[in-house]
């Protein structure tokens, strides 16, 4: 069975994640959206998602503090950062907090998507060599891999 990529779109400008959101639709790439930092942690509590696509400029609870909550207690959630308001210092923390990758709007869907593929890839293969590992008993293995950031 394939499993479906669950993604996560997080932004405060309506328009814009909704026609995002119709975007991938069409690409074949379903996803959710919420409108606000708060929205994103209640969502992530109660469904993890693969990946998410985060803004980094909010009202309220803003990208860069969703993403420091997020890797904290979610380490293996790959986030994009897209932003169209960011800074080279907003980059370099976004990437110390382990961010999968930092884009800049506009974004091209295409880029995008394929940058949403990789992030969903790359924790596929975690989950893989995290499961070999538990499969053969050496559980301390597979758990040391599932949490590296």
């Amino acid at each position: 069975m394939k499993r479906k990529m669950k993604v996560l779109l997080v932004d405060d400008e309506e328009e814009f994640v909704k026609t995002l959101a119709e975007r991938l639709e069409m690409r074949d790439l379903g996803s959710d959206t919420v409108y606000d930092g708060e929205g994103a942690l209640s969502y992530v509590e109660n469904q993890e998602p693969d990946v998410m696509v985060l803004d980094l400029k909010m009202p309220g609870i803003d990208g860069m503090e969703v993403l420091r909550k997020v890797k904290k207690a979610y380490p293996n959630i790959e986030v994009i950062m897209l932003t169209g308001h960011g800074t080279k210092k907003d980059e370099e923390e976004a990437r110390r907090l382990g961010i999968f990758d930092y884009m800049e709007k506009p974004v091209d869907i295409d880029s995008l998507v394929k940058r949403m593929k990789d992030a969903f890839r790359r924790k596929l293969d975690k989950y893989t060599a995290a499961a070999t590992f538990a499969e053969a008993g050496e559980v301390d293995e597979a758990k040391k891999i599932y949490d590296e950031k």
